[in-house]
């Protein structure tokens, strides 16, 4: 139903289908997590089931069933445990595999800690146990992307029912939301009138939360009423989006806004950089012979060095020198990134324009992780002198400087969500930057490692030139 439809509201008809639509997600919601227990489970029992086949060359009901009531416990806790279940987990379907794959391998691992400490392999077979579980991993994969594409039709872009109240301030022309004017329900913010009370409560029923936009001098009479529903409730306050706020905090009895979280904590630092050497050094053995190969190739197309050196900023904003191949021609390379790069761009060189498009001109950018200059993952960098047409990027949107409180990476966010290639529209920025502090903010191992494995799919991109 049209915003414009909406005429003295009356939240208890079944009859309304505005708001029946919107509660009808959290039905949707649960019946998305059913449908990803119930394909679990078949996933699972499939793969062990072709486990016994191929090392056993039959169907052995016993042991499957034995590894069944064993394993299937542990993987739902462990999958509870993981938030492997929550739509909004389910919709991504990176994000649920991942998580899905966690809990298997958790269990799995736990299994054999239990053959061995209770002296029971006999009663279960490891090969099978072992096998299984990497087929089920592919299976609940397959299972769990198909759950996402399911998620998605049945929930839309917000999986949860939020229904936004709007008090003396115009609904927006295009809402993000569902919304409705109070006036046209005859909802007032009066603390001490039980009917509004009521009405307020019955309009919550079912919701998993309200959100209220009003004047200033109504929060207070708002914030009393919206503390006595039993849903998540909120009041919005545009004039703190230009602070860009991380959190409140309550300081001495006041309240208080996180503006920046600083670097990561050291012990968040000393885990990322181990992981960046680890990961680095165990793909030298690939990236070695990929380096001298394609280095001999650049020599071959075109006269000028292999590597393309250019001050990039890097953390703390602190300028740092980026390595990558050289895939322009000599003459015409642009040191500090003035020109945009274009499609079919002639200072381009043929090697340089497949290496750009493949994302391999970016491999020497592991010798900037080993020095320690660059991450795996973080904020992509950028020259100095990088604009948007005439206009400079932090002349954009000033918050462009706080990505720089982690290291630069070769991979990032931004990236793995298709936000690649030259920026030719102050809304590309927009949208790296949104997803660069969004990294920042939320940063754990976890992510990184999500991030890495996204970042296959976007190597070719149709935006890499």
């Amino acid at each position: 139903m049209a915003l414009s439809e909406v005429h003295r509201y009356d939240p208890v008809s079944s009859e309304n289908l505005f708001l029946a639509e919107l509660k009808a997600k959290r039905g949707h919601r649960h019946r998305v997590s059913a449908a990803a227990i119930v394909l679990d489970i078949g996933a699972i029992t499939t793969a062990y089931v072709v486990a016994s086949l191929a090392y056993l060359s039959q169907i052995d009901i016993e042991l499957i069933s034995r590894t069944l009531a064993s394993i299937l416990p542990i993987y739902f806790l462990f999958g509870l445990a993981v938030q492997s279940y929550p739509a909004n987990v389910l919709a991504d379907g990176f994000r649920s595999t991942w998580r899905a794959g966690a809990a298997l391998a958790w269990a799995s691992l736990l299994m054999f800690l239990i053959f061995f400490f209770l002296k029971i392999s006999e009663e279960f077979s490891r090969a099978v146990l072992g096998l299984g579980t990497i087929l089920a991993v592919i299976l609940v994969g397959i299972a769990r992307m198909s759950v996402a594409g399911l998620t998605r039709r049945a929930l839309g872009s917000d999986p949860f029912a939020h229904l936004h109240l709007y008090d003396e301030i115009p609904i927006p022309t295009s809402p993000t939301s569902e919304a409705l004017n109070v006036s046209d329900i005859g909802l007032q913010p009066v603390p001490d009138n039980p009917a509004m009370l009521d009405l307020l409560g019955q309009l919550a029923l079912g919701l998993d939360g309200v959100v209220v936009h009003c004047r200033p001098k109504k929060r207070g009479q708002w914030a009393f009423m919206l503390k006595s529903l039993d849903v998540r409730t909120e009041i919005v306050m545009p004039e703190l989006s230009a602070l860009r706020p991380l959190a409140i905090r309550e300081r001495s009895g006041e309240t208080s806004l996180v503006l920046g979280s600083g670097q990561l904590s050291w012990s968040q630092r000393f885990l990322k950089r181990g992981f960046d050497l680890v990961f680095t050094f165990a793909l030298m053995p690939i990236i070695a012979p990929l380096l001298a190969f394609i280095a001999v190739l650049v020599k071959l197309d075109s006269r000028g060095p292999v590597l393309f050196q250019q001050d990039r900023i890097g953390l703390g904003n602190r300028k740092f020198k980026i390595l990558k191949f050289r895939t322009m021609r000599i003459e015409m390379q642009d040191d500090e990134a003035k020109k945009t790069t274009s499609r079919s761009d002639p200072r381009v060189t043929r090697v340089g324009n497949f290496l750009r498009r493949t994302s391999l001109d970016e491999l020497p950018q592991f010798i900037n992780v080993l020095v320690g200059d660059m991450s795996i993952v973080g904020p992509r960098p950028h020259a100095e002198r990088t604009a948007v047409g005439s206009t400079m990027l932090w002349e954009i949107d000033g918050a462009y400087w706080h990505r720089h409180v982690v290291k630069p990476g070769i991979t990032g966010l931004a990236q793995v969500r298709g936000h690649r290639g030259s920026l030719l529209e102050e809304r590309q920025l927009t949208e790296r930057l949104n997803a660069d502090l969004e990294y920042v903010s939320n940063w754990s191992m976890a992510n990184d490692l999500i991030i890495i494995l996204r970042t296959a799919s976007v190597l070719v991109h149709r935006n890499a030139f």
